[in-house]
């Protein structure tokens, strides 16, 4: 199996190739929370650069609560401009023989405080401050009833993405937001049947798939978006994932793409993450150059126990590690996201072998004083500082979405800077906008 070959889905829709650009926050989205032309931008950048399919940033289901300000919301009747917006990113995205998957999302108990000073989870369970800085709503229980309301949400997201040339659809049900809160028995402390068992703390899951899949039809291109595991003590740990993924593979779902790790536990952006317990590091056992895959392992032990196609994201870099895990039969699709911020044509290269690495921008960039840019010689913190290299990757965004080169060189402390910045200016324009309309 080859980075090159097409990949057949369940539901008949076929890939060009095995590249899956995996989901990336835009912040694009002005307080209306609509798209616009500068989504389009971006992935017609995204769509000419070769990958298969192109996961979309999370798409929120309630303007209340959200990931961050710039978020792109669908929720009731949408208007003819949003339906518009919606049609022209799709439009653009899908150039190329791309497909564009929506990823659809609810933040849960993860909306940043500057939202909304509450949010809702499974349980009133806070997510205690990160980094110093951080700070996110307290959480309320949520009731049966809004439950339900939730489920019908994600449903109408899909049905108009569909309506609006959304080639697909993947549901957000990792890296701590509301799905994957459900599914965490240290979130989850719920006792009636949306808590306790796997089974119970998959059913709102379950419950959206078959939701969406009957609104959609059977020849359009579902995903789910699941953590390998929290990689935090109490929480979901890699044999509920296994289990959680038995139970996927009896659904329609056409593809199970795996990362890792919580706000609390940023696994997703590290070589080496923590062991659940917290008490030493990990590093995934693998014998060949597919070790630069964060989880390969973990996706490896899932791929025995499903029949559909398996995405791993998180690290991958050289067409050698590529082809490798693929030939390993870990994974059908390689995932991708930072390095298509600064390389977005890097899979057309790899496929034509112009190039057989992506650039390690995270090992090249230092964080100090002075230039702090690309090769500088300070070199007392290094640019695995995570959020800043993440932040710099934003910025990046930002530049694609204009219509801009990407700037390799970008002083990493003042990108970090200007996207707090930025952030916060975004934040409190969107909560005096719906603060009017609500």
């Amino acid at each position: 199996m080859q980075i090159s070959e097409k990949l057949y889905l369940p539901c008949g829709a076929i890939i060009k190739n095995r590249f899956l650009k995996s989901a990336m926050t835009e912040g694009l989205a002005s307080s209306n929370a609509a798209a616009n032309e500068r989504h389009a931008n971006l992935y017609e950048a995204w769509a000419k650069g070769g990958s298969g399919i192109s996961v979309t940033g999370n798409v929120q289901v309630d303007h209340r609560y959200i990931e961050r300000a710039g978020n792109v919301v669908i929720e009731g009747d949408q208007s003819n401009e949003q339906l518009a917006g919606l049609a022209n990113w799709s439009a653009k995205g899908t150039q190329n023989d791309t497909h564009l998957w929506m990823q659809i999302s609810h933040a849960g108990r993860q909306t940043p405080f500057t939202i909304n000073k509450s949010s809702v989870a499974p349980s009133a369970k806070q997510l205690e401050k990160l980094l110093g800085v951080l700070k996110f709503g307290k959480p309320k229980e949520l009731t049966h009833t809004e439950i339900l309301d939730i489920i019908e949400r994600f449903i109408h997201a899909a049905e108009i993405a569909k309506q609006t040339g959304f080639t697909g659809v993947q549901l957000h049900s990792a890296h701590g937001y509301l799905l994957s809160e459900f599914l965490s028995p240290d979130i989850n402390q719920r006792t009636d049947e949306w808590g306790g068992s796997i089974q119970n703390r998959s059913r709102l899951l379950i419950t959206i798939i078959e939701g969406i899949r009957a609104k959609v039809g059977s020849d359009f291109p579902i995903s789910i978006k699941l953590n390998s595991s929290d990689f935090q003590k109490g929480g979901f740990t890699h044999e509920e994932s296994i289990e959680v993924s038995k139970l996927l593979n009896e659904t329609s779902l056409d593809l199970l793409e795996i990362s890792g790790g919580t706000y609390e536990q940023f696994a997703a952006l590290d070589l080496q993450s923590l062991s659940p317990d917290k008490s030493r590091t990990i590093t995934p056992s693998r014998s060949t150059v597919a070790r630069e895959a964060y989880f390969l392992k973990y996706a490896d032990e899932i791929k025995k126990n499903i029949n559909m196609p398996l995405a791993v994201t998180g690290g991958f870099r050289t067409t050698q590690g590529m082809n490798e895990a693929l030939n390993s039969k870990a994974c059908d699709v390689i995932g991708l996201g930072r390095p298509l911020c600064t390389e977005p044509n890097i899979v057309n290269e790899l496929l034509t072998e112009s190039k057989s690495s992506a650039t390690l921008y995270e090992n090249m960039l230092q964080f100090g004083p002075g230039v702090f840019g690309l090769n500088s010689p300070i070199n007392f913190i290094k640019a695995n500082n995570k959020a800043s290299y993440v932040y710099w990757c934003y910025r990046q965004i930002l530049r694609l979405a204009d219509k801009k080169e990407v700037k390799p060189n970008m002083n990493l402390l003042g990108a970090a800077m200007s996207h707090m910045m930025g952030d916060a200016k975004a934040s409190k324009i969107y909560r005096n906008y719906w603060k009017d309309l609500d």
